[in-house]
């Protein structure tokens, strides 16, 4: 996390891949950073990101959350999220969105 915060752009790049091949290892870790996180909203995309690779199903609360939100750009991490997560609840989730014209 310490170089996803940095200034430096390939820092935060390679922070991002650190954490990407060690997501699953780390969720609850990530969505508590995701909550913490108000002011860089590039970050809270690539932690939201990172939490729907992870394919947790602890994720599901704070993924439909997203989802419902007004965010556009996390609306659409999170629906990629509970794509990978691939669960009943998930999908279910998945359809109502797209029923309600959240998601395409």
């Amino acid at each position: 996390m310490r170089l996803m915060r940095r200034h430096d752009p390939q820092a935060r790049e390679d922070g991002f891949q650190i954490l990407l091949a060690q997501a699953a290892d780390h969720v609850d870790e990530l969505m508590t950073e995701f909550v913490r996180e108000r002011a860089d909203h590039g970050l809270r995309c690539w932690l939201l990101e990172l939490i729907g690779e992870g394919r947790s199903p602890a994720a599901l609360p704070l993924l439909v959350e997203q989802l419902q939100g007004d965010d556009e750009a996390l609306r659409g991490w999170a629906a990629r999220g509970l794509e990978l997560l691939d669960s009943k609840p998930a999908r279910e989730q998945l359809w109502q969105a797209r029923a309600n014209g959240l998601i395409r």
